[in-house]
């Protein structure tokens, strides 16, 4: 049988340790935030100059949507953000 080569874990984390992950290479908006290079900034909705996302309307959205679950689980009554609880007063005789 043939021995198996084997490659011990100091060799094995020395070539690894370039496959780190490299940081976000985040560029400046027009407006002045940070924003990841080749993506519409979130703050404008602006992209090489252009407006290519309504950020009004996307905030509107949003802001219906938590509205309808934030209803839709007070009706189910499964929601714990709104749930009334009792001081704890515990008394002596």
């Amino acid at each position: 049988m043939v021995v198996r080569m084997r490659r011990n874990h100091s060799q094995t984390a020395k070539r690894r340790s370039h496959h780190a992950i490299a940081g976000v290479r985040l560029s400046k908006c027009e407006c002045g935030a940070l924003r990841v290079s080749h993506r519409a900034c979130p703050n404008c909705g602006k992209y090489n100059g252009k407006i290519v996302i309504d950020v009004v309307a996307r905030a509107k959205r949003d802001a219906r949507r938590t509205k309808r679950k934030q209803t839709d689980l007070r009706e189910s009554g499964h929601d714990t953000s709104q749930k009334e609880t009792e001081p704890a007063t515990a008394t002596k005789s």
